[in-house]
């Protein structure tokens, strides 16, 4: 069984009398890769600023690596890694200077262990040259090697494919799995493509008004949400045909949802012709995070 490498416990945060975090729990384990996903004013970006300690939590409790940030919160950020935004490097220095001026902030952490992060995000090439001539998706890495110079067991993520082009997101999320799977590192991601979050991340919480309202694995989330998509003439006796065998649900765009079954789809299809109904489209629709997101926010946009 993995271990729990940060833990959340009815967590709650008040400003100005107004309550913004109202009492979530989650917990990340290690080697996973944890999706953290909210609508504009959900409460994403405070709890984020909570977890790596830039605010402090009004109740509840956050452990790292086993440390309560309340009560122990230098060996609690020792085991934390964190990106918030874009990284702050100097563009002036080589992204070997940047690291080195970095580590000089911690204990113990020499050479060694910056040969060690530029090998793991793969800029050992370019790690002598000036980040000024890096690109955006170098810069991240380098962000990201800057967070892992301390040995961390958790590694949060605020939007890490921001700007990036199609080729940049896909080598950002192979490399955030190659964390994960790899170096056994716990990461949580914010993100606003949910489409990304599909395909990378094994579990996620879903914030909405300040409260978790979904917590699972993306197949969990997902299990029997596979539709099919109909459309057919007559309309009105098609939907009559399909409602006495299914629930459906009609869109605007004038075509059918209902449920998609492996051996009683063919029959309703069969049903359909049977009746006089002539079947124009009967398409496969896979299910994706984006429709689940929306009807549990109530079709809010994402942050």
């Amino acid at each position: 069984m993995k271990n729990i490498t940060l833990s959340v416990h009815n967590l709650k945060k008040v400003i100005r009398g107004k309550e913004i975090i109202k009492g979530i729990s989650f917990e990340l384990k290690q080697g996973e890769v944890f999706g953290f996903l909210g609508p504009n004013g959900a409460g994403k970006t405070t709890t984020i600023r909570m977890l790596v300690g830039l605010i402090k939590p009004t109740s509840g409790s956050i452990h790292i690596g086993g440390y309560n940030i309340v009560d122990h919160f230098e060996p609690a950020m020792r085991n934390l890694g964190c990106i918030v935004e874009n990284p702050e490097l100097y563009p002036y220095l080589s992204g070997y200077d940047n690291l080195l001026h970095f580590a000089r902030m911690l204990e113990a952490i020499g050479e060694e262990r910056i040969k060690e992060v530029t090998e793991l995000v793969g800029l050992t090439d370019r790690i002598h040259d000036k980040v000024k001539t890096y690109s955006l998706g170098m810069r991240q890495r380098l962000g990201i090697a800057q967070a892992l110079l301390g040995s961390p067991k958790v590694l949060i993520l605020d939007e890490p494919t921001n700007g990036l082009d199609p080729a940049g997101i896909r080598e950002m999320r192979e490399f955030i799995r190659f964390l994960a799977e790899k170096e056994d590192l716990s990461v949580l991601v914010s993100s606003h493509l949910l489409s990304e979050i599909q395909l990378l991340c094994d579990r996620v919480a879903i914030i909405t008004k300040g409260s978790i309202i979904r917590t699972d694995s993306v197949e969990t989330l997902l299990a029997n949400r596979e539709r099919v998509v109909w459309r057919f003439q007559p309309f009105e006796r098609g939907k009559q045909v399909l409602s006495s065998v299914t629930s459906i649900e009609e869109t605007e765009d004038g075509t059918i949802l209902t449920e998609f079954h492996e051996t009683q789809t063919p029959e309703w299809n069969k049903m359909l012709v049977e009746a006089g109904v002539s079947v124009m489209e009967m398409n496969r629709k896979l299910p994706v995070l984006e429709d689940l997101f929306l009807e549990l926010t109530g079709g809010n946009k994402i942050e």
